[in-house]
Order: structure tokens, then C-alpha cells, then sequence
């Protein structure tokens, strides 16, 4: 499991590393990424459109992509919490 892809920004001796690992992992092993940026925004994130392409290639030629939108899970109980204090302090 690699969580965040794209959270921080990588550099190109790290983009390649990267590589590397999901090249070694292709078509032998299971690989959950977690993201929140666009597979077209993915050249920024390693900084080579190259890379980006070959990673991509490799992750999504058996894949399942699962594409969550909303709002955060993490931060649902304290929007709660937020709303009725709002509410309640008026």
C-alpha cells in the first residue's frame, strides 16, 4: 500500500526509484495506491511525463481504479460537531 501519491512533490532520482519498485512489482504482485491528484497531473508529481507514463502504464494495465468524491471521511464526526456548535452558540 503506497498512501498519498502526490502529497508531496518527488524528485527525479526518488520518481525513478519509484519506478522501479512498481516495475518490479508488475504483473507479480498486488498494489494499492491512494491518491488525490488526476492520473493527467501525474507528470508534475514526478516531475518527468516520461516517468509518469511508464508508472501509469504498468499500475493500470490490470487495474481497478476506484474514484471516491465527497467530503473527507476523516473530518465527518468534527463537521458534525462544527454544524451543532454553530447552531447552538447563536
Amino acid at each position: 500500500i503506497i498512501d498519498e501519491v502526490g502529497y508531496l512533490p518527488i524528485d527525479v532520482d526518488t520518481a525513478n526509484i519509484f519506478f522501479q519498485l512498481i516495475s518490479k512489482r508488475y504483473e507479480k504482485h498486488s498494489t494499492i495506491i491512494t491518491t488525490n491528484m488526476p492520473f493527467s497531473s501525474w507528470g508534475e508529481v514526478f516531475g518527468s511525463a516520461t516517468i509518469a507514463n511508464a508508472i501509469l502504464d504498468r499500475l493500470l494495465h490490470h487495474s481497478h481504479v476506484i474514484s471516491i468524491k465527497g467530503p473527507s471521511y476523516r473530518l465527518k464526526s468534527k463537521m458534525k460537531y462544527f454544524n451543532s456548535s454553530s447552531n447552538t452558540s447563536s
